[in-house]
């Protein structure tokens, strides 16, 4: 791989005598990861990630997509050192009600952070970028959460909100030093302007969104990128413009972890992953007398479903409230929902919480969502175990033949994980697993999948 020369100075700086074996890590191989969903009881190798409970290093890439699990959300493929946002949540936020993951897509973190925080939380995942919201959208709706809400704003949509959230994470954009191994075309875009470029616009990003976060609450930073500015340089600012401090996050020096004056570093050479940087910090709780506005009244025109009349079973030890969104039928946790209603009014909203059917006339289609959700309690009567090779024809959205299966709606699962709906009508089905989901790569049989 040929580095910019100048890239390579930087980095020299920052390692000194490390320099060497830096430029040959990052000439190898990037290593493969995944982080298993708690909806699984999946052990795919003995290599763990240290950082995170959930965390496994595979041998080589398979092929992700010949995986229905992968399609499930069994597990996500997320690169090694952006878990340690693990330890964080363990050490931070625990007691979190509200979190914000602004720039989220394709969902890794907020995946991770789903998985992490209390089960209580309500998670706010956005993305500016519109496609990109639409991939961040599945991937959440595959992991199976219901306290979430995805949403399609810019930064400074979220400075109206004011201290709202108990923490924010920021995974900002950059230059992608980081990330050279994995995406050599990274390379070619690289250039100290464009470094300039980025650190600027970080701290814009930060700036615009500080009023959302609480007095007292927690701001997660963090790239994919080696420079100081980019990294440090920013975090001092933070600190020294907004009202922040830097807080020391817990890690096992064996890792090869490199703590710094703002952050924690993670280089290729030293830790098993990718080039990346985090940093935590407590906002300012000078204002903490300064109380949330209450939210105000937000049920106007809303319709909604007696919970009686839908003939699915949730979580019976949330309570429930329905709603009929032209058609769409939207189960809340009450306890979440006036958040969820003010949000919604003020927000780009993509996904929100779990869509459970599609009103139809007088039949309820159940929606894929439901399906993957870790809410849903499906009597067993309805579900219907498929081998690999028709997990992979549901998954292309053809037809399955289920002769010796009762009629009516079927959740098809592969090794007992939920894929999604069928409408068995006794000599052909409908599939109803979502279009925009669907395989479209001619899978040859017997492509390798680690699992």
């Amino acid at each position: 791989m040929n580095l910019p020369d100048k890239f390579v100075e930087s980095v020299s700086l920052l390692l000194k005598d490390e320099l060497e074996p830096f430029l040959d890590a990052v000439s190898q191989p990037a290593m493969v990861s995944i982080r298993v969903n708690n909806k699984t009881e999946l052990h795919p190798s003995e290599d763990k990630v240290a950082w995170c409970d959930k965390g496994y290093y595979l041998n080589e890439r398979p092929l992700f997509t010949a995986d229905p699990l992968f399609h499930a959300g069994a597990y996500y493929v997320q690169e090694a050192s952006s878990m340690f946002l693990c330890q964080v949540v363990k050490q931070y936020l625990e007691k979190a009600e509200t979190v914000l993951d602004l720039c989220a897509a394709p969902g890794g973190k907020s995946t991770l952070l789903l998985q992490t925080l209390s089960e209580d939380c309500l998670l706010v995942s956005n993305e500016i970028i519109r496609n990109r919201a639409y991939i961040l959208a599945e991937n959440i709706v595959k992991w199976g959460n219901p306290n979430v809400l995805v949403t399609n704003n810019k930064a400074a949509d979220f400075g109206g909100i004011r201290n709202f959230f108990d923490a924010i994470v920021v995974d900002a954009p950059c230059s992608g030093e980081g990330m050279f191994r994995k995406d050599v075309g990274a390379v070619d875009e690289w250039s100290p302007e464009n470094v300039e470029m980025c650190a600027f616009r970080q701290i814009d990003i930060i700036s615009d969104v500080w009023n959302a976060l609480k007095p007292g609450g927690i701001l997660v930073y963090s790239t994919c990128t080696y420079n100081r500015k980019e990294n440090e340089d920013n975090v001092e600012k933070i600190c020294s413009e907004l009202g922040g401090e830097f807080l020391k996050v817990d890690f096992q020096p064996e890792s090869g972890i490199l703590e710094t004056n703002f952050g924690y570093r993670f280089f290729p050479h030293r830790t098993k992953g990718e080039g990346f940087f985090l940093s935590v910090v407590r906002k300012s709780d000078k204002d903490s007398t300064i109380k949330q506005d209450k939210l105000p009244e937000q049920k106007k025109g809303i319709k909604f479903v007696k919970s009686i009349e839908l003939p699915f079973m949730l979580d019976p030890s949330k309570k429930w409230i329905f709603v009929n969104d032209a058609n769409f039928i939207r189960a809340y946790d009450e306890s979440k929902f006036d958040k969820f209603i003010f949000l919604i009014k003020q927000l780009k909203c993509i996904e929100s919480s779990l869509l459970v059917a599609e009103l139809k006339g007088k039949d309820l289609v159940p929606s894929a969502q439901l399906a993957l959700s870790k809410s849903f309690r499906p009597n067993p009567e309805i579900c219907v175990e498929l081998d690999k090779q028709q997990a992979i024809a549901f998954l292309k959205k053809e037809a399955i033949y289920l002769p010796d299966s009762p009629r009516g709606y079927l959740l098809v699962t592969y090794r007992n994980v939920a894929l999604g709906w069928v409408k068995n009508l006794g000599n052909r089905s409908n599939n109803l697993y979502p279009n925009n989901w669907r395989i479209r790569m001619n899978i040859e049989k017997g492509e390798q999948t680690w699992s």
